[in-house]
């Protein structure tokens, strides 16, 4: 059985799911409709530096909301489904149009419906607040919870094990 470093290693593709990972679960509905999600700051910028050491990145959520094309546009993530009931097909097709391995794709969920994905890939992910389920499968579990720095735990986890870390920090402590 492979570490979760070792499994690290092989990662090009991570996958998030949003609600419940880049977000803490909570939907704010507004009196006209509109739907409000809270992302982390410390998140964004893990993706940008992951995005940096040529690891891509998707999403994959069963949800439709304006504010995910934003945050996506915002952090540089070019793929992203939304609305998807079956998002082991959906992180399929991803990792096809990528040319990658299941071995070389990671999953990041919190509710049942992630289970699949979370299986297939190489690394499975998952937040403290998951399902009890999920983490069942999940090969790690964050310590930082859900829309509170757990993406950026799972962006610094890939670039430390694959050994680019230090040169992403570098340009910080000149």
């Amino acid at each position: 059985m492979l570490s979760v470093e070792e499994r690290a290693k092989r990662i090009k593709l991570v996958v998030f799911d949003v609600d419940g990972v880049m977000t803490d679960g909570g939907l704010g509905l507004g009196d006209d409709g509109q739907e409000y999600k809270f992302f982390h700051s410390h998140d964004g910028l893990g993706m940008k530096l992951l995005k940096a050491t040529g690891v891509h990145m998707a999403i994959v959520t069963g949800r439709t909301s304006q504010v995910v094309v934003k945050r996506a546009a915002n952090v540089g993530i070019l793929h992203f489904h939304q609305g998807v009931d079956d998002k082991l097909a959906a992180f399929d097709e991803v990792r096809a149009q990528f040319g990658f391995s299941r071995e070389e794709c990671a999953f990041m969920g919190d509710d049942v419906i992630d289970i699949p994905p979370i299986r297939y890939g190489g690394l499975g992910i998952t937040v403290p607040h998951a399902m009890p389920l999920v983490k069942e499968y999940a090969h790690y579990i964050t310590s930082r919870p859900a829309g509170h720095g757990a993406v950026r735990e799972v962006c610094e986890l890939l670039m430390k094990a694959q050994g680019t870390f230090d040169a992403q920090m570098a340009r910080f402590l000149k």
